[in-house]
């Protein structure tokens, strides 16, 4: 293949500043902007040229956006395509990739700030502490895409360990009582973040127990990542890397 003239580009939850160097450069450059207006804040959109074709996938099928873009590569154009997020979290773009492959058609991807990172960063939480929880698992309820039975909530919560659980807060109550019948505490701390780095954003800290009440008094039905933190109940545990007692190679 030549080189790419098409990239798959992580847009983050939201707020421009939070783009890689990398991603504005080429979102500014690219003659076709494809992405999600549902999803992608318009800050970013508005990165795109004079003169860029812009194109809101909300309401188009992976046909027609393939359309649009293997079109562009046929005059010589470079297309981005934009999502939300990081293109490897939930972003379509395996089969995006296959059909750009199938055509030979060159395309790279470029890593954006997921939302957990960036609400644990608003949040001034960790998902990791020392002897206490280092772990964090990503996952989702099921919904019209099913999840797995060894990934069920249920089976993730006896792991005791962080969770960042997207696209799930349309089911809530779900969510609750699935991590409680895994062994979580009700008492466990959540975190509900809600449109993080767009206009009117929504960032709150509630327990396991008032999950479900919590993102009901709030309206909250999409675009929210929910954060499982059983370490911030934990006692502090300070890490071994700045004790002076301690023999590294690392700092």
């Amino acid at each position: 293949m030549a080189m790419p003239k098409v990239y798959f580009i992580g847009a983050g939850p939201g707020d421009p500043e939070l783009l890689t160097l990398k991603a504005a450069r080429l979102i500014a450059s690219a003659d076709v902007v494809v992405y999600a207006g549902s999803l992608v804040s318009p800050g970013i959109a508005a990165l795109a040229k004079s003169g860029a074709e812009l194109h809101d996938s909300a309401a188009l099928t992976l046909e027609q956006t393939h359309g649009i873009i293997k079109a562009a590569v046929a005059k010589g154009q470079t297309a981005a395509r934009v999502h939300t997020g990081d293109p490897s979290l939930y972003g379509a773009v395996r089969e995006q990739a296959q059909l750009l492959a199938a055509d030979n058609i060159a395309y790279e991807i470029v890593p954006g700030v997921t939302t957990a990172a960036a609400a644990a960063a608003a949040l001034g939480v960790s998902f990791t502490s020392p002897e206490t929880g280092q772990t964090l698992i990503l996952t989702r309820a099921p919904g019209r895409t099913p999840v797995p039975e060894a990934e069920s909530l249920r089976s993730l919560a006896a792991h005791r360990c962080a969770l960042a659980i997207y696209l799930s807060v349309h089911k809530a109550g779900f969510v609750q009582n699935e991590l409680l019948a895994g062994g979580l505490d009700p008492q466990t701390p959540v975190a509900l973040v809600h449109r993080l780095g767009w206009p009117g954003e929504k960032r709150l800290l509630t327990t396991l127990g008032e999950l479900a009440s919590a993102a009901a008094a709030h309206d909250l039905t999409r675009q929210t990542v929910i954060l499982v933190l059983p370490g911030e109940s934990l006692p502090a545990v300070r890490s071994r890397l700045y004790d002076p007692n301690f023999s590294h190679g690392y700092r």
